[in-house]
């Protein structure tokens, strides 16, 4: 069936001013009257070159008749072919070769053949191959057929959709079920309870934009390598082919988790803070995938991507986000290290978006009457921030660049990490 649909293929495109040249063994009798002129040869020499229906003319009076329910292929190849097996059968089966040989050059079938071929050489503007172009395609035009063929295995692969789609909204069921609601007294855990959902937020969603490129990736990873081995195209071709169709997924996932989380649990409410905690959630889950796929440039086994891409998460959580330790605390070499993470830019823009502008409750007794020590330090939003993300509110928007600076940052490694893959394997 498949070699069936890939000449039924290659004869629409011969319909289509294109010079197919095939090399076939043993096909079905179906395609016996696609082809429109069909050559044998044997040992070297050509035995038969002519039309299908001349084909069955010829072989009937060199007194090879095809037999009904016969394929014709197979029975025409067996008969010039030689046999070795032993000296009789060999010496048999060349003169059998040999006899229809000569009936072939003796035929009008040839002396068309070689009539059209004077005919051809005697022309003196000689019609070009009709081939579009010379020239090799554009990295463009390479990039655009990768995207439409990965775009298409994709919509056929209805798991890998669902997974994409839903696997943040799956993953905001749990935080909103353990959460419940979000309260304004700070008794009641009003600012640890926003703490651990933008610590969920930033620390989770990496972890499904790595999951998908380990599962999904490899896969054409492999079908690059044999591709880009004879050259249709570069190895980062295929990967930044697959980091633009998956974005619109990516973005359409991140909606999904963010509209139900945001407004389900009861994070500040306005519009404008809702589309910039999007925009913010969005970037982490992109990160986790797009760090992955530069790690599968250059560490083979997937296993190992995924483990790394953990580390690394947990490592950026620990030193960017400010929620262990404090940033004006921590050793000054962590410090410079925070501003190479992306959890540090993403937690001050969500820490701003959800604190500023807020007021707290603290209940109506204070936790040790002995001491008249009240627990509430913090009665609105602004002093948290402060306290804990000094002048985060004045760079809500250079945050806003750098966490978006990741972006093109990972894509350009990734296509460096493919190019020294690519580099290595040809040499």
């Amino acid at each position: 069936m498949t070699a069936n649909q890939i000449v039924v293929l290659l004869s629409e495109l011969a319909q289509k001013d294109r010079i197919v040249i095939v090399s076939i063994h043993q096909p079905r009798s179906e395609l016996f009257r696609v082809f429109n002129q069909i050559a044998i040869m044997s040992c070297g020499e050509l035995v038969f070159c002519g039309q299908p229906e001349e084909m069955v003319n010829f072989f009937s009076s060199c007194g090879y008749e095809c037999p009904e329910y016969c394929n014709p292929f197979d029975l025409y190849v067996d008969l010039t072919s030689v046999d070795t097996r032993s000296t009789e059968r060999e010496v048999e089966t060349f003169d059998r070769v040999k006899a229809i040989r000569c009936a072939y050059e003796e035929s009008d079938i040839y002396q068309r053949m070689l009539d059209n071929i004077e005919g051809a050489r005697q022309q003196r503007e000689r019609h070009p191959v009709p081939f579009k172009s010379k020239e090799s395609p554009s990295d463009l035009c390479k990039l655009l057929v990768l995207l439409r063929r990965n775009t298409k295995n994709l919509l056929r692969n209805r798991i890998g959709i669902l997974m994409r789609l839903f696997q943040n909204l799956i993953f905001g069921l749990f935080i909103a079920f353990f959460l419940m609601k979000l309260h304004e007294d700070v008794l009641k855990g009003a600012i640890q309870d926003r703490i651990g959902v933008i610590y969920q937020t930033m620390g989770g969603t990496p972890y499904t934009g790595m999951l998908n490129a380990v599962a999904l990736f490899p896969a054409l990873r492999a079908i690059s390598d044999q591709e880009s081995a004879d050259g249709l195209y570069e190895k980062w071709h295929m990967l930044l082919a697959y980091i633009i169709h998956i974005l619109p997924l990516s973005i359409i996932s991140v909606v999904f988790f963010t509209t139900f989380l945001y407004w389900t649990v009861g994070m500040f409410p306005d519009l404008i803070r809702f589309i910039c905690y999007t925009a913010v959630v969005l970037v982490p889950h992109v990160v986790g995938e797009l760090l992955a796929l530069v790690l599968l440039g250059i560490i083979q086994n997937p296993n190992i991507v995924n483990s790394a891409v953990a580390l690394f998460n947990i490592a950026g959580i620990l030193v960017g986000s400010g929620f262990l330790r404090s940033s004006q605390e921590m050793p000054e070499l962590f410090q410079w290290l925070s501003y190479l993470t992306f959890q540090k830019y993403g937690c001050e823009l969500l820490v701003v978006t959800e604190f500023y502008g807020l007021n707290f409750t603290c209940g109506e007794k204070p936790s040790n009457p002995g001491t008249g020590v009240h627990p509430c330090i913090f009665s609105n939003g602004i002093q948290f921030i402060e306290d804990g993300y000094p002048g985060a509110v004045s760079r809500y928007t250079l945050d806003f660049l750098m966490l978006y600076a990741f972006l093109p940052a990972l894509v350009i490694l990734g296509i460096i990490s493919f190019s020294i893959r690519d580099y290595i394997a040809h040499r």
